[in-house]
């Protein structure tokens, strides 16, 4: 059957609608699609130019996806090659290697992607993420110490114009590259259904995610190495955490707005269980949707990543950036090749200080 006859067929429309597991109802063109090699060429112009397969495939001249297309132009490579991911019978991983070997390692990156969304705290967390073309960063030096240099106020003829001092940092941050090799026989993976190698993939991204944010949550306490770590404040009574504290540490920021706070879970259980927070509409509220109230108007985070005698406040939108040389790539020569004896995910990534004071420390176990 050439590929015309197969685009008139029942099974072509059926796997339009059921790529990744449910139907949408709407008709799916794969002319477009079907005009396209997807090789070891095509990964390597992506590279090039910055991109990833799926956002390479996106472009004028490969197979960008209409308006209010159920499927993207990624999706509907796999719908051509008959790999569903979904649904009552899902394709096993050997259904990728008899048809498609090469799709695999943009499969896989999808959805370990995927799984780093499930931990949606990085993003509350970082104000910026911005890439460089280095292996090293120096971060802004924003002189924040006279507020009086840098202020709306009436001039005078002749009066000097308020001013604030950006310069560099003394240091620069270097951008370590962080990597995970997964080693997994091709006869453990060949029987298994792609929703079940979904899984794995979500936990791999889940997992980088929180390394990641362990990153973040590092930085914030200790600097990035310019003499910058978060000013810490003690509790009023060692080996206790009282409302007071919280208060105190919220009147730490000054211009700056205390809108989030981290610590471990048992710093987190002494805050949940204080009894100025046990509001019976806020734990109605974790009930029904699990959101944690918010103390003092900040949203709380968990990071054991955190000294459990140590809460974090920080104005989320000013205290520490994301700096990224490589983004999340994987070795996807190893997985055609061999089978996927074992695949590389690696990533180059670091964290910066943008404004010290937009993050404080609360002790509340000190000598």
């Amino acid at each position: 059957m050439d590929f015309s006859q197969f685009l008139n067929t029942a099974a072509a429309a059926q796997l339009g609608r059921e790529a990744d597991g449910h139907g949408s109802g709407l008709p799916v063109d794969l002319t477009r699609t079907a005009a396209i090699e997807v090789n070891r060429d095509l990964y390597l112009e992506a590279e090039g130019r910055g991109m990833t397969l799926s956002e390479l495939l996106e472009c004028d001249e490969y197979d960008p996806s209409p308006q209010a297309s159920p499927l993207d132009a990624f999706e509907r490579q796999l719908a051509l090659a008959g790999v569903r991911l979904g649904g009552k019978s899902p394709a096993t991983v050997e259904l990728f290697y008899q048809q498609a070997p090469t799709l695999l390692p943009e499969f896989m990156l999808r959805e370990i992607k995927k799984g780093q969304v499930m931990r949606p705290e990085l993003a509350k967390l970082v104000a910026n993420s911005t890439s460089v073309a280095s292996n090293s960063y120096t971060p802004f030096h924003i002189d924040t110490s006279d507020d009086s240099r840098f202020s709306m106020r009436p001039l005078g003829d002749g009066a000097e114009l308020p001013s604030l001092l950006v310069t560099e940092q003394n240091h620069s941050v270097p951008v370590g590259d962080y990597g995970l090799a997964l080693k997994a026989s091709y006869k453990a993976l060949r029987y298994r259904t792609t929703s079940q190698f979904r899984v794995l993939l979500w936990y791999i991204g889940f997992k980088i995610q929180s390394d990641k944010i362990a990153m973040a949550v590092n930085c914030l306490i200790n600097g990035d190495g310019n003499d910058n770590a978060a000013t810490v404040v003690n509790a009023a009574s060692s080996g206790t955490l009282s409302y007071n504290d919280l208060v105190t540490l919220w009147s730490q920021f000054e211009p700056f707005e205390m809108n989030t706070l981290v610590c471990h879970i048992d710093r987190m259980k002494d805050i949940l269980t204080l009894d100025e927070f046990k509001d019976p509409l806020a734990g109605f509220r974790f009930q029904q949707s699990g959101d944690l109230f918010s103390p003092l108007g900040a949203t709380l985070l968990r990071s054991d990543s955190v000294a459990s005698d140590l809460v974090i406040g920080l104005d989320s939108r000013f205290a520490v950036e994301e700096v990224i040389t490589q983004p999340l790539t994987i070795e996807y020569d190893k997985v055609i090749d061999q089978r996927f004896e074992e695949a590389v995910i690696s990533e180059s990534v670091t964290y910066a200080k943008v404004i010290p004071a937009a993050a404080v420390v609360l002790d509340t176990v000190f000598s």
